[in-house]
């Protein structure tokens, strides 16, 4: 199943993702993609629903972030090891986390904004995990149980406030724009193995990133259990998993987004993101 919420930011409506590509409107049963919505006797019940009777929507509206009211923006740094050898930094021992602000979550096609000042905007496509069941001091073997589904997320850095100065990474993760989520959460239930799916990321049709959460550090049922040892975690919450080589950062010479560029990325059934990069008005 694919749950999204479409319409204008600030007033987007829950939705469903039918195989024939078409949106249908969820309004009448949830009130929106979030909290306990997501627990798994309501994704059950949405399983049930005979999407054909529910309303169409009609046109292409805006998608918005597949989550509303996202209590904890996750994300995990330095969770493939050929991207921690090409950022010059050594595989850690036990995985790296840090705060992606809440405000900066918007649409998968919403523009990315340079923020004021910023000089060294960056690209990462991840594999966003969904959490559907609250989690506190879980095992890894019960982890996979507290997932509600995942989807794409563009992990946008500005690695200047990130490493430069003071280096920290809430800093440079957390600018406005800078946490495309979507176009769709896809429930637990479609991806029964999330350590099996490409992922990629083209900025102007060249494509940087090509990569498989084959080769993550520490998987998904690792990740859970090990955050869930210093933070409960929460339905709705979202952890952005890591990303493979071939940020800006990495290239040679490195290379940053300006206003105009274009990136597309996408992670294999999770389905595409395309965002506009333009500059912070005065």
């Amino acid at each position: 199943m694919k749950l999204l919420r479409y319409g204008l930011p600030g007033e987007e409506k829950p939705g469903l993702l039918t195989p024939d590509g078409r949106i249908r409107d969820l309004s009448g049963i949830v009130g929106d993609i979030a909290g306990e919505t997501l627990s798994a006797g309501n994704l059950a019940r949405l399983e049930g629903i005979r999407a054909g009777e529910l309303p169409a929507v009609a046109g292409r509206p805006r998608l918005g972030a597949c989550v509303a009211k996202v209590g904890k923006f996750i994300a995990i740094g330095l969770n493939y090891s050929d991207h921690a050898a090409e950022a010059g930094m050594k595989v850690p021992a036990e995985p790296v986390v840090f705060m992606k602000a809440t405000s900066s979550i918007c649409g998968p096609d919403d523009d990315v904004v340079i923020p004021r000042g910023a000089t060294k905007v960056d690209w990462e496509v991840e594999l966003g995990v969904v959490i559907g069941k609250a989690a506190k001091y879980v095992t890894e073997a019960d982890a996979m149980s507290h997932v509600a589904g995942y989807c794409v997320v563009n992990d946008v850095s500005e690695r200047a406030f990130q490493l430069e100065g003071t280096g920290q990474w809430v800093k440079g993760k957390s600018a406005d724009t800078f946490g495309p989520i979507g176009p769709w959460l896809v429930t637990a239930s479609e991806v029964p193995d999330p350590q099996s799916l490409t992922m990629w990321l083209e900025v102007n049709g060249r494509r940087c990133q090509s990569g498989t959460t084959r080769t993550m550090v520490f998987g998904v049922r690792q990740l859970i259990s090990y955050v869930s040892r210093f933070m409960s975690l929460q339905p709705g919450d979202v952890i952005s998993t890591g990303t493979p080589p071939g940020v800006g950062m990495g290239q040679k010479p490195p290379t940053y987004l300006k206003a105009g560029d274009h990136m597309r990325l996408g992670i294999d059934g999770l389905g595409e993101q395309n965002q506009r990069v333009v500059s912070e008005s005065a």
